[in-house]
């Protein structure tokens, strides 16, 4: 449906916009998008569902130090502006940085003598800094989709679908590895190869309509519908 290259060392999650836009308009019917954890992003989950479709994405393993207290655990007051710490203490909003994170900070002088302090920070300073994002609401919507019923069912088809045209790729197509050198050649030979496995889905697809029809029929139906896309593939390499 659709594919981007870009360099190795490129978090999958900022490619996302590009074939998330391009998928969508040739398929607008699309009513929900599944992707791994990878994806999980504040503003990959705003996009989607402000597109009115909707994200079903896994578990993700809160960030963070061993034996310390979970991120979840510091409920943020929107009425108030502020974080509660496990220990029911205040930490009062401080500013907005760059990446669209509230920086909320404790009061040293109340941390220093908490009995938990070496489950919360290691700061010298005796201070506390959680880190909000100001589109935070929308994971928590991911969160309560992952539990519904048609969020488990949609995700499990992930294995079935996006995991097995990767696997087919690697095991049947020789894309494991690359012996191209530049970003140029090696879109044009990843793009062909997805062309042609396409083709592949597609001469399946006719065979199953009709099994046994004679071998005349099958060729010229096949060779009809698939003259826009060699026109298209011809047109690009």
């Amino acid at each position: 449906m659709g594919v981007e290259v870009r360099p190795g060392n490129i978090h999958d999650s900022i490619v996302f916009d590009d074939i998330y836009g391009n998928v969508t308009e040739k398929f607008p019917e699309i009513k929900a998008i599944a992707a791994d954890a990878g994806y999980k992003t504040p503003w990959i989950a705003k996009r989607i569902i402000d597109d009115n479709r909707i994200p079903v994405m896994p578990y993700r393993r809160p960030q963070g130090k061993k034996d310390f207290y979970k991120p979840h655990e510091y409920v943020y007051d929107e009425y108030y502006n502020c974080v509660i710490c496990p220990e029911n203490q205040v930490l009062n909003y401080s500013t907005t940085n760059r990446d669209g994170y509230r920086d909320f900070r404790s009061d040293p002088k109340v941390c220093k003598d908490c009995p938990n302090r070496n489950k919360c920070t290691t700061s010298k300073k005796y201070q506390k800094v959680v880190l909000k994002h100001i589109w935070g609401e929308y994971l928590e919507q991911v969160e309560d989709i992952r539990h519904s019923k048609y969020g488990k069912e949609i995700y499990s088809l992930r294995s079935q679908t996006i995991e097995r045209v990767f696997g087919d790729a690697k095991e049947k197509h020789e894309m494991r590895y690359t012996r191209l050198r530049g970003l140029d050649q090696v879109t044009k030979w990843v793009k062909l190869k997805f062309a042609c496995i396409n083709l592949k889905k597609f001469a399946l697809h006719l065979y199953k309509d009709n099994p046994f029809p004679s071998i005349n029929t099958l060729i010229y139906r096949f060779l009809s519908q698939i003259n826009l896309h060699l026109l298209c593939v011809m047109e690009v390499y």
